[in-house]
Parts: structure tokens; C-alpha cells; sequence
């Protein structure tokens, strides 16, 4: 079965709304198509790691990326069902802007009959270069597919 646009887009705002995690850090859909994904995470005082800096916090940061990425391998497999994670790797290449919301795009590159190999990368409001990158893996058929 493969998602149609309407379905990709309910199934992408339900990962964003309805996954606890995402909705109480304030996750957005920003776009989704098949095998990618974008989410941004808007700034606010709660989410910064260091009130004195204003930056958002690493773990905001590790979050958004592992949830962008599962969106990208969902959509990339046209299935509703559980992706864990099974390796995530966050290279951090330099603080975000104080003050600045993140967003994070990410790509599933390879589908195998078990394993999703993704990659992302998350960027400051600034823009320019990103704030850091991910190359992830996901299980593919954790709930017997």
C-alpha cells in the first residue's frame, strides 16, 4: 500500500501531534513527501538549555532529529507501524543561535527488507550551516510486517 499525498500529510501530523514526546516539546510539521521528511521546533524559554544563553538544549535537538527521522522512513515505506531506532549518531558542529527555533530535514536514502538507513541535518534560524547532523538506522517490520 502507498500512501497518497493526503494520507502522507495525516499520517506526518499524527507523528507530530499525537506522539507524546513531540507534542510537549512543540514539534510542527513542516513538510513531508516519500522518504522525507522537515519538523521544526520553535523556541521557547523552556526548551533552553542554559537560561543565560538562550540556546535550545542538545536533547530538543537529538529528539527532533530521531522524530524527523522516523517520519522520513515511514513515509518512505508507505506502512503505518512501529520504526524503532536502532543506531542514532549526532555529530553537534556548533551551538544554535540563542534565542532561535531548529529545523531538521531528513532523507531515507536505502530501504532494505529489514533496516531504513536515514540521514538529517538541523539548522538554526540563522541558516547557514547546520547545527548538527544524523546518520540513523530503523527496523523495519517491529510489528510483524
Amino acid at each position: 500500500m502507498e500512501f497518497n499525498e493526503s494520507q502522507l500529510d495525516q499520517v506526518a501530523r499524527g507523528m507530530v501531534m499525537m506522539a507524546p514526546q513531540a507534542a510537549a516539546l512543540g514539534f510542527e510539521l513542516v513538510s513531508v513527501e516519500t522518504g522525507r521528511g522537515v519538523m521544526r521546533v520553535p523556541w521557547r524559554e523552556a526548551l533552553a538549555g542554559d537560561p543565560d544563553t538562550g540556546v535550545i538544549a542538545g536533547g530538543v535537538v537529538t529528539t527532533l532529529l530521531d522524530h524527523v527521522c522516523g517520519l522520513a522512513v515511514v513515509s518512505a515505506v508507505s506502512e503505518l507501524g512501529s520504526t524503532p531506532t536502532l543506531d542514532l549518531r549526532i555529530d553537534y558542529m556548533r551551538p544554535a543561535a540563542p534565542r532561535s527555533a531548529i529545523t531538521a530535514e531528513a532523507h531515507c536514502y536505502k530501504l532494505t527488507r529489514s533496516i531504513a538507513f536515514v540521514r538529517a541535518q538541523a539548522y538554526d534560524d540563522k541558516g547557514g550551516e547546520p547545527i548538527a547532523t544524523a546518520q540513523a538506522a530503523f527496523m523495519l517490520g517491529a510489528n510483524g510486517r
